[in-house]
Order: structure tokens, then C-alpha cells, then sequence
């Protein structure tokens, strides 16, 4: 799996080796595909949790994940926000599994130090 960040977006593409995503009784392929999503930035630096955005304050329903800094620094090379924007018309792991690319946002923490 390749995932490279550039400005406002996270593109991820399907190497040959990269599993296939799926939706099943005891968990979502999105959320899968983040959790891949995750542990390809982290091999990149970064410091990255997977949480359900609502639990952060932000208004949105109680299914949307995203990827954020664990701890600010205050660095907007690495203090970022990583979610998908269209979670609610389709699932991001669908489109990956069809189409080997999919797009995240990105969002760049200026504010906190």
C-alpha cells in the first residue's frame, strides 16, 4: 500500500500485495483500510490514533473515523487530521477494492502548541 500526503489530501494506492477490504458481522472494511492507512504514516514519522471522530467533540454521527496526532506539537508537518469526506454516500474500503485509489482529506493542525 502506498499513502503519500500532499496539501489538503492523503492518496492511497493498492500495491499487488495488498489485501482486499471488506465488510463483515463484526467490523467495516473502512475502517479496516484506515487502520492500514494509519500504520503505513506511522512507518512515515508520524504519530497517529485511529478514533470515532464524536469522541473528540466534533459534530458528526457516531460512525465516522478519522486519524489525528496524539499528542499537538504545534508542527503542521505533522500534526494532521486524516478522514474521509464522503463517508456518508459510500465506503471508502468499496471504492479502494474497485478502483485500487481512493482520497482522504487532510487536514494541518496550525493552532495548537
Amino acid at each position: 500500500m502506498k499513502v503519500v500526503i500532499k496539501g489538503t489530501q492523503c492518496t492511497v494506492t493498492r500495491e499487488p500485495k495488498d489485501p482486499r477490504f471488506k465488510n463483515t458481522t463484526w467490523g467495516s472494511g473502512a475502517s479496516t483500510l484506515l487502520y492500514h492507512v494509519k500504520q503505513e504514516l506511522i512507518k512515515q514519522g508520524y504519530d497517529l490514533i485511529k478514533k470515532r471522530m464524536w469522541k473528540d467533540g466534533h459534530l458528526v454521527d457516531d460512525t465516522c473515523l478519522y486519524l489525528r496526532t496524539r499528542k499537538p506539537t504545534g508542527n503542521p508537518n505533522k500534526d494532521i487530521y486524516v478522514w474521509d469526506g464522503n463517508y456518508m454516500i459510500r465506503n471508502i474500503a468499496d471504492k479502494f477494492n474497485q478502483e485500487g485509489e481512493v482520497t482522504y482529506n487532510v487536514m494541518r493542525d496550525v493552532f495548537n502548541k
